[in-house]
């Protein structure tokens, strides 16, 4: 999975989480390649604070998530630190607000988000592939959430968002089974949205990422914020929050710009304004 962006690399957690960007496009890459990017406490701490970075730069317009060394997504907790962190009802609980914290960062993320998925999906990165907008998926990827072989019960938002994807009868079977699944069996079942040969996964990622970053931010914010707004009970949608976006599309300078464009059969230029 070649890197095709030459820029700054920051990281996070002790180098376990890294972020770069450019030409629009941010990338987070879970770097814990010797536990398949298994996630400990400090490296979800790293990834908020990734996100946060690229969701304040305004120069950024959709990111890609992946993992290092083409074993694993992500593959779950690290249940090396179980003992310490989750070896109770209590402790387990402050894990869970600490990590909960960046999940809900996700899921309320105001940009476009796509999980590039090769190897191993699990558990914990399954939560964080569902939380993403778009999910594609190298041929060799797995996933499955092993909860019921650990003893542990998955979170109520990482089943709503599975029972959302795959219906609850797959959920059922994926939770007490805790099997694992094939990218075709995903893509059949709708839990990922494409699947690519392996050498091309990044280059796919790319295509896609580097294709909304070219398109008008408002556009798709527009659309990120209804289709949020048409998943709820309709009693708990904001339909303020939809005309608002609404307004913004239509008075704003992208949309002149992309009438314009359209008229003189030219490329336009949009500027999220």
């Amino acid at each position: 999975m070649p890197d095709n962006v030459n820029t700054t690399e920051t990281s996070y957690a002790d180098g376990k989480i890294l972020k770069h960007a450019a030409d629009g496009v941010g990338v987070v890459t879970f770097n814990n390649p010797d536990k398949r990017n298994a996630m400990s406490l400090e490296m979800w701490e790293g990834f908020g604070e990734a996100l946060t970075s690229l969701r304040d730069d305004d120069a950024v317009r959709v990111v890609i998530l992946r993992g290092a060394g083409g074993k694993a997504f992500v593959s779950g907790a690290d249940i090396s630190q179980f003992e310490q962190t989750r070896h109770n009802a209590a402790a387990s609980e402050q894990y869970a607000k600490r990590s909960a914290a960046q999940r809900a960062l996700l899921a309320d993320y105001p940009k476009p988000t796509i999980a590039c998925i090769q190897g191993f999906c699990l558990g914990g990165g399954m939560q964080v592939a569902m939380l993403t907008d778009i999910r594609i998926a190298a041929h060799d990827s797995q996933f499955g959430i092993p909860a019921a072989r650990l003893g542990i019960a998955y979170g109520y938002d990482g089943l709503k968002h599975l029972v959302s994807l795959v219906g609850p009868s797959w959920a059922r079977l994926l939770m007490y089974t805790g099997m694992r699944i094939d990218s075709t069996e995903a893509l059949r079942i709708g839990l990922v949205e494409r699947v690519i040969p392996d050498d091309q996964l990044w280059g796919e990622a790319m295509a896609i990422a580097e294709t909304i970053s070219q398109n008008a931010p408002l556009a798709i914010r527009a659309a990120k914020i209804t289709i949020a707004q048409v998943l709820k009970d309709e009693s708990g949608r904001d339909m303020d929050a939809i005309k608002a976006i609404g307004t913004a599309c239509m008075d704003s300078a992208d949309f002149r710009e992309g009438r314009q464009a359209f008229m003189e059969k030219r490329k336009p230029q949009f500027r999220g304004r």
